[in-house]
C-alpha cells in the first residue's frame, strides 16, 4: 500500500489521457513495457535488499558495488527528485484547497498541506504507514471500482450498455500511428512508475526487514502493472481513443469520463476529490522518501551529519526537516516568481533521476553478483534471472528511453536540465571527497 500511494497520482488519473491521445489504444503497449523495464529494476533491486536491507536501500548498495562517487551522485540525485515532487504536490494540493476555499491564499494552503505531513511524518514510522494506508486505500478502492465497472461497461454487461471492445481496433486501428510509436511512449509512461522503490526502503525499517523485502520486490510490480495497463485498456474500451479531449482539468481527465459513462453523478466532484487524496499521499510517502535518503547520505558522509540524528521514535527528525525546507523554496518560487522560470528547471532537472537510478540499480546488482562466490549465489533467497543479459536489457531500454526524449521538445529540456543539474554533483564531488577523506582518517 505504501508503494501504491507513492506512484498513483495525477500522472496516472489524468496523464494518462495524454499517452492515449498520443498513441491510441497502443498506449496499453506504452505502460507494459515500461512496467517491464521497472519491474526489472526492482527484481534487481530487491535481490540486493533480501540479502542485505539497508535504509537508502540503493544508495548503499551502489557505495558498495561501484564506490562513494556512484552513492553520491545517486543519493542526492534522488533526494533532489523528491523535493522537486514535494514542490510540484503541495502547489497542486494548494491550488485545489484555493478552488473549494477562496479566502485561503494557494500558497498558504501548499504551506498547511506540508506542515500537516511533516506533522505525521515525525510522530513515527508506524504513523506514517498508517497515514499512508488509508490514504492509498482510497485510491485502490477508486482504481478496483473503476476497472470492474469499466470492463462491465466494455463487456456489455452494464445497464443500458451494449459491448464497446471494438473501440480497441475501430478507429483507425490499434496502433493509428504506428507501432513505433508506441514504443516511443514508454518514453512518456515510465515516469509514471517511478517510486516503486520507496517499499524496499520502507521494508528496511520493518520488523522482518528480509521478508518485507521479498515480498515488496514479488508483489508490488504485479499490482502496479495491473492497476496502470488495466485501467488504460479499460479507458480505450470504452472511449474511443480520438474522441479524449485533453486532460487539461480533473472534468476533462479520461477517469471522470469513464465514471461519467457508467452514468456516476458528479463524477468531476468525485474524481477532484480522489486525485486530492492522491496528492495528500503523495506528499506524504514523498516526505519519508526524501527523509530517509537525506539521512542515508549523512551516515556515510556525503552529508552534515547532523542531518543523520534520529529521535527516540526512529525518524530522522532533521532531515525531514531539511527536505521540507527544499520543498517550501521550490514552492516560494514559484508563487513569488512565477515567471522565473526556476520551479520549471527544478522540476524538469528532476525528470531524468527515474532513468539515472534504474542503471545504477543495474550496474550495482550487476557487480555485487560478480563478487559474490558460488556458495553465496546458490544462498540468494532471491534472485534476478538470467544473469547478467536482462541487466543489459534494462540499460538497452533506459538508452533508448534518452533517445526518444532527445527528439522532443519538451523531453529534450528534461535531459539538458538534468544533466546540468548533475554536473553541478559532480563538480562539488572532489570537495565532498576530501571531506571523506578526513573524516575517516
Amino acid at each position: 500500500m505504501i508503494t501504491l500511494g507513492g506512484i498513483i497520482g495525477a500522472s496516472l488519473f489524468v496523464g494518462s489521457g495524454n499517452v492515449i491521445r498520443s498513441v491510441g489504444p497502443a498506449a496499453v503497449l506504452s505502460y507494459l513495457l515500461g512496467g517491464l523495464l521497472v519491474f526489472l529494476a526492482m527484481r534487481m533491486l530487491g535481490e540486493m535488499a533480501a540479502a542485505r536491507p539497508a535504509i537508502g536501500s540503493f544508495m548503499e548498495y551502489a557505495r558498495v558495488g561501484l564506490g562513494d562517487w556512484a552513492a553520491y551522485l545517486v543519493g542526492w540525485l534522488y533526494w533532489y527528485f523528491w523535493v522537486g515532487v514535494l514542490a510540484y504536490e503541495s502547489v497542486l494540493g494548494g491550488e485545489t484547497l484555493h478552488g473549494w476555499f477562496p479566502v485561503l491564499p494557494a500558497w498558504a494552503g501548499s504551506f498547511l498541506l506540508l506542515a500537516l505531513f511533516v506533522g505525521t511524518n515525525m510522530i513515527s514510522v508506524r504513523t506514517f504507514g498508517e497515514v499512508e494506508f488509508w490514504l492509498a486505500s482510497i485510491k485502490v478502492i477508486a482504481i478496483v471500482v473503476f476497472l470492474v465497472a469499466g470492463l462491465l461497461f466494455a463487456l456489455g454487461l452494464w445497464p443500458d450498455t451494449s459491448m464497446s471492445v471494438s473501440n480497441l481496433w475501430a478507429h483507425g486501428g490499434f496502433a493509428p500511428h504506428g507501432y513505433s510509436v508506441a514504443l516511443t511512449g514508454v518514453a512518456l509512461v515510465i515516469f509514471s512508475y517511478f517510486g516503486t522503490e520507496i517499499a524496499v526502503m520502507a521494508a528496511a525499517e520493518s520488523e522482518d526487514p528480509a521478508k518485507g523485502v521479498r515480498q515488496a520486490t514479488s508483489t508490488v510490480i504485479w499490482r502496479i502493472l495491473l492497476f496502470f495497463v488495466g485501467a488504460v485498456l479499460v479507458i480505450t474500451m470504452v472511449i474511443p481513443w480520438d474522441e479524449l479531449p485533453a486532460p487539461t482539468d480533473v472534468a476533462h481527465a479520461p477517469f471522470t469520463l469513464v465514471f461519467a459513462r457508467l452514468g456516476l453523478p458528479g463524477a468531476d466532484v468525485v474524481m477532484q476529490l480522489i486525485i486530492f487524496t492522491a496528492v495528500l499521499s503523495v506528499l506524504n510517502s514523498g516526505l519519508y522518501s526524501a527523509s530517509r535518503m537525506f539521512a542515508a547520505l549523512a551516515q556515510q558522509g556525503f552529508a552534515p551529519r547532523i542531518v543523520a540524528r534520529r529521535s527516540r521514535t526512529g525518524v530522522p527528525v532533521f532531515a525531514l526537516l531539511a527536505s521540507t525546507i527544499g520543498g517550501v523554496i521550490a514552492t516560494i518560487v514559484n508563487f513569488a516568481a512565477p515567471d522565473s522560470g526556476v520551479f520549471d528547471f527544478i522540476m524538469n532537472s528532476a525528470g531524468l533521476v527515474a532513468l539515472f537510478v534504474y542503471v545504477f540499480i543495474a550496474l550495482t546488482q550487476m557487480n555485487l553478483r560478480r563478487r559474490m562466490t558460488p556458495q553465496e549465489r546458490d544462498g540468494l533467497q532471491l534472485k534476478v534471472w538470467f544473469h547478467p543479459w536482462l541487466n543489459i536489457l534494462l540499460i538497452g531500454g533506459v538508452a533508448f528511453v534518452l533517445i526518444v526524449m532527445l527528439f522532443s521538445p519538451d523531453g529534450r529540456t528534461q535531459v539538458w536540465t538534468s544533466l546540468i543539474a548533475t554536473g553541478v554533483l559532480v563538480a562539488c564531488w572532489p570537495l565532498v571527497r576530501r571531506s571523506l577523506t578526513r573524516r575517516r582518517a
